[in-house]
């Protein structure tokens, strides 16, 4: 089975020669391009969306591109960008032509402040579309305008960020974690649209394996349809409540979805929507290991 995890977030220690746009202390300094991929080979994901973090890095996206030149056979990559920009256009033409790149980022959530009526949202619609380019787009808490953007722009493929949802950054999550389920669920409507499954453990209000999250998320999947639901852990935002494996067991090992179902919901569907997969999957760079 093929598996890609649709958002992780690669990044360096806050240096000097490479400071964080946003200094803060979440409990790891560094999660660096080799750490990422040690952690996915430990448990079998092929490949991954590795996402720019713009709480490091601001608009910068310069360290994913490191990361992609690193690991060109493991990662794919995606910027934010900012709908402030005068330039913006420009920067996601240029981005167009970066190796690996496969996507944009709008961050429109309500806790970034962030006014989905900007008509840089709408140049950055546009332009991705033009550049045939998906904008992932983080929404949470603001979906009402999040739906009139989409709905402004069918030609554009939207990939709503970790459910649509703001999501809880400490544990247990509350049910109010779930409050805007029924919006998400009404935004399966909407043909351009896909949904990232990204991060679910963390509206979880038990520990592992999460069981409490399943009613809930197969409400997305009959709403969404799994060729339209993308797996991921956000990691490195999760690191703080479990480790890399804690977001991908309970979907890789949980008896209620088919095999079919989690090839669809952990890889497949994903390399679907942004048109790339991994040069190898991890059962032959592990066979080949033995061998050599």
């Amino acid at each position: 089975m093929l598996v890609i995890d649709c958002q992780v977030h690669p990044f360096l220690a806050n240096t000097p020669q490479r400071p964080w746009a946003n200094p803060h202390d979440d409990g790891r300094s560094h999660v660096t391009a080799d750490e990422m991929v040690m952690a996915m080979d430990a448990v079998g994901v092929d490949g991954a969306i590795a996402v720019s973090p713009r709480g490091m890095y601001g608009f910068d996206p310069s360290y994913a591109v490191e990361v992609q030149r690193a690991y060109p056979d493991r990662f794919a990559i995606v910027r934010p960008v900012d709908p402030e920009n005068p330039a913006v256009g420009e920067s996601i033409a240029e981005w167009k032509r970066t190796a690996g790149a496969v996507a944009v980022r709008l961050m429109l959530g309500k806790h970034h402040g962030g006014n989905a009526n900007t008509p840089g949202a709408d140049v950055v619609a546009k332009e991705a579309a033009r550049q045939s380019l998906p904008v992932n787009f983080q929404c949470g808490g603001n979906l009402d305008a999040a739906m009139a953007l989409i709905d402004r722009h069918p030609e554009t493929r939207f990939v709503l960020d970790h459910l649509g949802m703001y999501q809880p950054r400490t544990a247990p999550a509350t049910p109010e974690a779930w409050a805007d389920l029924p919006k998400v669920l009404a935004l399966a409507k909407r043909a351009n649209a896909v949904i990232k499954v990204s991060g679910a453990c963390t509206l979880s209000a038990i520990p592992y394996p999460h069981d409490d999250i399943w009613d809930n998320l197969q409400r997305v999947f009959d709403a969404w349809g799994l060729d339209r639901c993308l797996w991921g852990t956000d990691w490195t935002r999760t690191y703080p409540l479990f480790p890399y494996i804690n977001g991908v067991d309970p979907f890789r090992l949980n008896p209620r979805l088919s095999a079919s179902d989690k090839a669809n919901l952990m890889g497949e569907t994903c390399a679907r929507v942004y048109g790339w997969k991994p040069k190898s999957s991890w059962q032959q760079r592990h066979s080949k290991g033995r061998k050599d």
